[in-house]
Formats: structure tokens, sequence, C-alpha cells
């Protein structure tokens, strides 16, 4: 197998310098391709209005093509040429590529293009033309991964109702195969849209390489996420038709977790290999995404991890895999068996999911009915993990990494504590100062020192909201605990009706969760969800409220109640499942705006007022 890794820069800017040196490095443990994941971080030529203020010079990315063809490593770019294409979507002059429409026809700023927009072939034609001279793998990846908002415009509503779905989408396929093929290039695409659109298979060009992915441990077969993880035999389909297939783990963390999951990510790529090895892939591409919260030299760490595949056959134990990555980024005298000890440590308390997320955007959201007792103990767990880090001198960026789990951990603790209607008189401190540290080295060992990155963001943003008048939460709130019984992609939402009689959102938040124990048909994970409301604590002043599901699938709602912290109301529901099960085939017409289902929320009737409810009394 070809063994690749990928860069994910359209997030974050490495200073190239420290790419540079990482390429020999990558070279020594077995790595064969180099993928590119720029968007907007690339000049563009012929397009320059696309580049974002930072991004790397055309010259740039020469010196790094340049310097991986001298270690024997090839590379290949992808330009994302459907979904994902809002780093062309913002550029005013080219917006109107865009498949969302308002009502009045104009296109929306945010979206994906249209592949019938007359413009369309015309700007993908000019961006595989600008990054043609770095396909020194023959290749350019044109991404048509996550492509949801296919057939919104109304030339494409009108092409899917005479033709099909499948059929639309095999077209554009075609078209951009066409294009790579008369630059001399070989095209590649991510394989997802054909879990949803498998009429499309058939229709696939000759000479397509296709990627599929898929982000946690599995046991035979990759599974399908919007169809409640279903299996997918789509890599065994597209290998019985002759085509190029790519098996595709990942090394990093999901939006905003700190630190990589270490050992489900090292389980995702034992999971990959033994399936590439059985189905007779052509490659093995270690991917990455979104690591502009993490400390950048662990990815590569997981990297060098992913080489002892195939650098020492047969290798079946993640913490050796580790150790061993820990040693060939970091050399031996670096502690490699202490270092791997301490990361796969972190994973007792990931940083994982939406929930677990909100509290970097707004503290109203949290339940003060979560109990406090675990947040505690994983305070203290990673207090005593980043001081043993500090002591036994791991490798600076796992201490900065396990430093700023722990501010966050702590921060956790305060926060909730705050929630409580008497604080504690033992408040746990947040400590600013060392998270701001943590985040600052986190960031600046392979990134420029002068930009501020999104973990020392969050601590500026805690240490205003720690001063603002509210900071303890003392309105009422409803709180809530979902249960996600059947992962997909769901989102409960508490909206409340106003005075005007429009319904608004109070509180919303995905349930899906990165995590090798949510990654199942029948899942056990249960999040305490919260929202505040607009009420003064008069039963008949209670407001016009409803639970909501947004996106695919169904959860089950318990023990809702609304509290001020002192007093608590039991609500009980007239039923505990929300929305309706994932579907199992088809394309799915994920709408975030749209409610799928809904269950109103109202006081116990002993408790409601005859008169008409609204919204709080004046």
């Amino acid at each position: 197998m070809i063994h690749g890794f990928q860069w994910a820069l359209a997030r974050q800017v490495e200073r190239l310098d420290w790419l540079l040196d990482q390429l020999p490095n990558y070279a020594a443990w077995g790595y064969n391709e180099l993928y590119l994941h720029l968007e907007d971080a690339i000049e563009y030529p012929s397009l320059p209005g696309v580049a974002r203020s930072d991004a790397y010079r055309y010259s740039d990315i020469q010196r790094l093509v340049d310097a991986a063809t001298a270690v024997g490593i090839k590379v290949v770019p992808i330009v994302n040429l459907l979904g994902h294409t809002q780093y062309l979507i913002k550029v005013p002059e080219l917006r109107d590529l865009n498949e969302l429409r308002a009502p009045d026809g104009s296109p929306l700023e945010r979206g994906q293009i249209c592949p019938l927009h007359p413009r369309t072939p015309e700007i993908a034609a000019k961006l595989i033309h600008d990054v043609a001279p770095f396909c020194t793998a023959g290749k350019v990846h044109v991404g048509l991964d996550e492509s949801f908002h296919l057939g919104k415009c109304p030339r494409c509503r009108a092409d899917i109702r005479r033709r099909g779905r499948a059929a639309h989408f095999g077209d554009h396929v075609k078209a951009m195969g066409a294009l790579t093929s008369r630059l001399g290039l070989q095209m590649g695409m991510w394989a997802d849209m054909l879990y949803f659109l498998p009429a499309a298979i058939p229709l696939l060009p000759p000479g397509v390489a296709l990627y599929e992915w898929y982000y946690y441990p599995f046991a035979r077969r990759p599974r399908v996420e919007l169809f409640n993880f279903a299996e997918s035999d789509v890599g065994e389909r597209l290998r019985d038709r002759g085509l190029e297939y790519w098996g595709c783990p990942m090394n990093g963390s999901f939006r905003f977790e700190p630190i990589p999951h270490f050992g489900d990510r090292l389980a995702n790529l034992l999971a990959w290999w033994r399936h590439c090895e059985r189905v007779k892939a052509t490659g093995f591409l270690v991917t990455s995404w979104e690591p502009n919260r993490l400390a950048m030299e662990l990815t590569t760490v997981v990297d060098a991890a992913a080489a002892s595949l195939w650098l020492t056959p047969g290798v079946e134990s993640p913490r050796q895999m580790l150790e061993d990555g820990f040693a060939r980024v970091f050399g031996r005298k670096s502690r490699p068996r202490q270092a791997a000890r301490a990361a796969l440590a972190s994973d007792r308390f990931p940083f994982s999911g939406y929930p677990r997320w909100e509290i970097n955007s707004r503290w109203d959201t949290l339940s003060r009915r979560e109990p406090l007792a675990p947040y505690a103990a994983e305070e203290l767990h990673f207090r005593r993990l980043a001081r043993q880090a500090t002591v036994q001198d791991l490798p600076e960026p796992l201490q900065a990494s396990l430093r700023f789990r722990h501010y966050l951990a702590a921060r956790d603790v305060s926060v909730r504590q705050r929630l409580e209607r008497k604080p504690p008189r033992n408040l746990i401190p947040i400590p600013f100062r060392d998270g701001r540290q943590a985040a600052r080295a986190m960031w600046k060992r392979t990134r420029d020192a002068s930009v501020l990155g999104p973990n020392e963001a969050t601590v500026t943003a805690d240490a205003a909201r720690l001063k603002e008048p509210d900071a303890g939460g003392r309105d009422w709130q409803i709180s809530y605990r979902v249960e996600n019984s059947t992962p997909a992609a769901q989102l409960v939402a508490v909206e409340w009706r106003a005075l005007d009689g429009e319904w608004q959102t109070l509180q919303a938040c995905h349930t899906i969760e990165f995590q090798a124990r949510a990654a199942r048909r029948r899942g056990g994970l249960s999040r305490w969800h919260a929202a505040p409301i607009p009420w003064n604590g008069i039963p008949a002043d209670f407001p016009l409220l409803r639970l909501v599901l947004r996106g695919l699938g169904q959860v089950t709602i318990r023990q809702v109640e609304v509290t001020n912290g002192v007093t608590a109301r039991r609500v009980p529901l007239r039923r505990s499942i929300l929305g309706r099960p994932a579907p199992q085939r088809g394309f799915p017409l994920l709408d975030w705006a749209k409610n799928q289902d809904a269950i109103p929320i109202t006081l116990p009737a002993r408790e409601r007022a005859a008169r008409p409810r609204g919204g709080p009394r004046s």
C-alpha cells in the first residue's frame, strides 16, 4: 500500500520552516504521499480574491513541494469543489455560485457551490490549473464530501426531478474528472457521498481514486454515522469495479478537543489497516482535520505511531505504537514510555461532545442538576497528570496540552460551583494565567507567535465572562437529560414562544460525540442539557416552551425540571422519545433549521392557572 499523510492547513497556518523540517522524518517513517488541505490558505494567481490575509504565498507552497520531492514524498493538493466551498462563497464576486438562495433568489453568504452554475467549470478549472504544478503525485483531490446542500437551487432541483440525484451528482464527478484529465492529472475524491447515492457508483469515471473515511474504531467494516452507524460495504464495491480505493483514519481531535483521544486514534488506525489489507486497498491515508486547537506535534506523534503498522508488521499494541511514535518524534531520551502512559491517561476524561463544549461560548446552559463530583475527579486527575508530566520532563507539547486540559477541568468545576445558589467557600479558582501560558506554548511551537490562537482566545473570553454581573447564573432554567440511545445526527433544542407569537430558540446542542463509545447502533451516552427560560417563578406565568429535534434520528428525554438553584419543579412529558428513527438508506435531507419533532413543556395541571399563558408577566 501507498502510505499517505495529510496536513490540514485551512484553519491555521503552520510555520513553513517547521513544515520543511518534518518532511525528512516522514520520509524516514515510510510515508510516500503528502496531502495538502488548503482552501483559502494559499494564493491562487487566477483567483486573487480567494486567499485570506495570512495565506501561504504561491512560492511557499512551491518550496514545500520541492522539499518533499527531494526526500521522495509526492504531493497531492486537495481543492474542494462541491461541499466545503465556503472559501469560495465568502468572496462577493463568487457568491452567485452558491446553491443556497434567499426567497428573493439572491445567493446567501454561506453554502456550497452549485454544480450546474454556468461559472462553476470556469472557477474549478482556474483552481486546478493553479495547483497543477504542485501535483507531483500526478493527482489532485477535489473533495466532494458532505455535500448535503445538493439540489437546493432551482436549476438543480429541476435536474434532480428529471434524472435523479445520483445522476446529478455523477455528472458533476464526471465533469471534474474530465477537467483534471485535460490537465494530465488523476482525480481523487472522498467516498462518503456514495453511501447516500450508491447508484452513482456505476457513473464514476474510470481512473478516479476513492478515499473512504471513518474516524472511529470498527470490527469488520466502516460505518455510516447518519444511518445510525450501519455498516458500509462501499470499499468492497469500489474495489470490485476495479477502482482505486484508499482507507482513511484520522490522527487528531474534533472541534474543541485540545488533545487527541489517543486510544481511539490508535484503534481507528489499526481497524483501517486491517480493513485495507483485507480489501487490498491501494493506499492508507492518515488524515488530519482542524488541528488549530491542538499542539501540532501531537498529531505528528500519531502519524509516527501509525508508521509502526508497516515498519514493524504485526504490531497490535496501541501502547507500543504510541511509545514508538513519541520516540520517533522526540527521540529515545524524551522518555517515550512515560509520555505514552501520560497521553493514554488523558483519555480517561475526554473533553468531547457539544454539551461539554457549550461552556466555551456561554455559561447559562450548564445544568444545575448535573452532579459536580465527576468534574471534581476530572480536575484532580489532570492536576496530577500535568504535574507528573512536568516533573518527568516529558515532551513540552504534551506538558502544555495536559496543563491546558487541566485549565478546562478546573474551569468546569469552578463555573458549576458558581451556578449554585450559595457557592461553596472552597471555590476552585480558574487558573487563567496557567491556562493562557499553556495555550500560548501549544500554539507558538509551530505557528506564528504574534497570532492569538483559539485556545488562548477562549481563556481571554472566560476571564471576561467571569466579570459579568450574572456569571453566577441566578435565573430560572429548564434542565433535562438527553440519552443518545440511537446515535445519528441529532440536534436537541429548547424553544420559547415569545409574546409576538414567534418561536425563538433558547438553546440548541448537537448530540453527536466523537468517541468510540458513542459510535454504536445502541448508544449509552447520557448528557445533561439546560436552557435559561424567561420566567419569574409564578406558575400562572410559565412560558410556552417546547423541546424540539432537528437533523436525523431520535433521542430519549429524561428528568425534565425547572429550577433556579433553590426551588425545583419536575416537568412531566407526554412522551420520552423525541424524533424519528434515522434512515438506513437514501440521501439525508439535513436541515438544521427545520424541526423534525416537538414535545410541549408544561407544568403539572395542579400548578397551572386558568388564564392563558405567554411570556413572563411584566
